[in-house]
């Protein structure tokens, strides 16, 4: 077969979407497509453009979105040398989302950040209508499978002040599982946008049926009280902070509005976003809120001397009963997807975290009588959380044995909060120890490799120093895959770590323990208790851009995300030569600080939980890899499957 130039395809302007769906957008149903519609509607009344969105579901299967905002120009592009609004709809990278320099733009902080946007939806529709308002006039352009099918015409006049953009799509059903709507997950959406914009009425009409409008006037608070059925343990706090000009550590206008309260029963209400976008699947500005909420509840618990002697307040505590409804307005943020679902960037942890702490510790304190009763909630989780953890047996001083004395153990005796890294090298020990959260975080420092024990007899696995110290540490015995639950009685971590450098033999350590445990130790695999660490292998050193952007210090577990993070930085103004990139040779290389941020923290690290297969699918594979007598089956495996692996030089 011959390989030559004509043998390169390229895909132009629309054509990757349309070739491969799923890396843009959800393809199970069209709801995505329709809800860039929405989001382009609901950042044009962030801006204070908008007062309403109309919604409707048309008997044909077309969808309509329809506001009262500026309507998108429709003059001729400087650059393109086409009307503006077909750019934004044929161009993957178009809108003003990109202008995220000018302070006073109305999409600083909006929900489209991916750069493709309603290009998608046309992309994906059979048909898509285009009906802008503005200045005077009524203008209409339709489109085809991305295409123009109807050049942009002038189709009446209408009053100067009279504008808005009315946009009907028809999804193509070729690159969806079901080209039905979920109504209840758009409803959902579109009461979202209301709640997130008092004053915004939004109406979503299904032809042939009713009509239904949301509009809450107080916002958030007055939808968080209407999903509360429980006794609150005070009011609703609701209040908004943001980063004002000039502040040293975040962007101009980034921060957050809330509303949250605590509930001594009942249900849970808790809905996140960021700049307008759901994050059902939560993600840093959550953390964020969790750290401040327990830090201004334990202050207030401490100052005012309520906490019973032995009783320490967790995270968990405080969070356990509480109720929010959070919306973060983050610059650039990172999420996991196109969906959105999940919020990554980091930097929001603290930014959400400093944002809200002050606010609710001041109001905590004009509030007393209201905040003993959240303090009392808080401090009856941590009792009964204490009352669990002594249910786990305390080792005995005698009769069993000692513990390493490399083992650096936590103070706690919370089996769900107990954690063991399984730590490579006395360097990366070293730092672990001094990083980590003593009261919760044990490190086990491991020398060298593990030794091989596929084929070990279980007898005699404890001549090996390392492995015995694990076992140890662990409190429980080798057992068989078909052994009862009860062989984990003794188990002293809920969680088991292994913590490697990310290069080749910290990939062969793991492997090991990998067959150590699978081998010998199956139900800590079973229940979910080994998990791999993830530490990054890149550290991009970001220069300061003014007052807006201070030094920034970003991480990449690989490649391809030390790629994207570039591209972000280019789109962001940010020159790639500029960007001072250093890559770690392993985990000694990094400073506990660094450690602890990138790889242990719970609110920052990325854990991967190792779950147990099918043993008839799995066996013969680790009996290939790890056998002695295998050497053939495995030279053979390599030279088959050798190219897909990345050689590193």
């Amino acid at each position: 077969m011959s390989y030559t130039a004509e043998s390169i395809s390229v895909l132009k302007g629309l054509e990757p979407v349309r070739h491969l769906p799923g890396m843009y957008t959800r393809t199970d149903h069209p709801l995505h497509i329709v809800q860039e519609a929405v989001d382009n509607a609901a950042d044009e009344a962030l801006g204070g453009y908008c007062k309403r969105i109309a919604v409707t579901l048309h008997g044909d299967g077309s969808i309509t979105v329809q506001d009262d905002g500026r309507g998108i120009p429709v003059e001729i592009h400087p650059a393109e040398g086409v009307p503006t609004v077909e750019v934004v709809f044929t161009q993957l990278h178009a809108g003003g989302k990109f202008n995220k320099n000018d302070g006073s733009s109305a999409y600083r902080f909006s929900g489209g950040l991916h750069g493709v946007g309603v290009s998608v939806t046309n992309a994906l529709s059979t048909r898509l209508e285009v009906e802008v308002t503005r200045d005077g006039g009524r203008h209409r352009i339709v489109f085809s499978g991305g295409k123009v099918i109807e050049p942009l015409a002038r189709v009446g006049d209408t009053a100067k002040r009279v504008s808005g953009t009315k946009v009907r799509i028809w999804p193509d059903a070729r690159f969806f599982d079901s080209p039905r709507l979920p109504l209840a997950e758009l409803e959902r959406l579109l009461r979202s946008k209301a709640v997130l914009l008092p004053g915004l009425e939004i109406s979503l009409l299904v032809e042939g049926g009713e009509t239904k409008t949301w509009h809450f006037s107080n916002g958030m608070q007055q939808y968080l009280a209407e999903q509360i059925d429980g006794e609150l343990a005070g009011p609703i706090f609701t209040a908004e902070k943001y980063a004002p000009a000039g502040d040293e550590n975040f962007p101009v206008g980034s921060g957050a509005a809330w509303s949250i309260c605590w509930s001594a029963d009942g249900n849970l209400a808790r809905e996140s976003y960021v700049n307008l976008i759901p994050t059902p699947a939560g993600g840093m500005h959550e953390t964020g809120l969790r750290q401040a909420a327990f830090d201004a509840v334990r202050s207030f618990a401490e100052h005012r001397a309520l906490l019973p002697k032995g009783v320490k307040l967790a995270t968990e505590d405080v969070f356990s009963r509480l109720s929010f409804v959070l919306a973060a307005r983050v610059l650039d943020p990172s999420f996991q997807g196109q969906i959105k679902e999940r919020l990554n960037s980091r930097d929001a942890v603290a930014l959400i975290s400093r944002m809200l702490r002050d606010p609710l510790e001041l109001w905590l304190n004009e509030h007393p009588d209201d905040a003993k009763k959240i303090a009392e909630l808080a401090i009856k989780a941590a009792q009964t959380r204490n009352r669990a953890g002594q249910k786990v047996e305390k080792r005995k001083q005698s009769g069993v044995a000692i513990l390493p004395g490399k083992l650096s153990d936590c103070q706690s005796e919370d089996l769900a909060r107990n954690e063991l890294f399984l730590v490579e090298g006395d360097s990366a020990g070293g730092s672990a120890k001094s990083g980590r959260d003593k009261e919760t975080q044990a490190i086990l420092p491991l020398r060298g490799k593990v030794l091989n024990t596929w084929e070990i007899d279980p007898g005699s696995l404890f001549a090996n120093r390392e492995v015995h110290d694990i076992a140890v540490a662990l409190g429980i015995d080798p057992h068989l895959p078909d052994a009862g639950d009860a062989v984990l009685d003794n188990l002293r971590y809920g969680k088991l770590v292994i913590m490697t450098d990310a290069d080749v033999d910290g990939s062969h350590i793991r492997v090991l323990l990998c067959a150590l445990f699978y081998r010998h130790f199956p139900k800590l695999i079973e229940h979910g208790h080994l998990y791999f660490a993830q530490p990054p292998l890149y550290r991009l050193d970001v220069p300061a851009q003014g007052k807006k952007r201070p030094l920034r210090k970003l991480y990449a577990l690989d490649d391809a995300e030390r790629d994207a993070l570039l591209d972000r930085l280019k789109m962001d103004g940010v020159k790639p030569e500029a960007v001072e990139i250093s890559r770690f040779k392993g985990l000694g290389e990094m400073n506990p600080e660094q450690l602890w941020e990138t790889t242990m923290s719970p609110d920052t690290r990325r854990l991967v939980r190792v779950r147990l297969p099918q043993e008839s699918e799995a066996k013969p594979v680790m009996n290939m890899l790890m056998a002695k007598n295998e050497s053939a089956g495995r030279r053979a495996w390599m030279e088959e499957n050798g190219a897909l692996v990345g050689a590193e030089i």
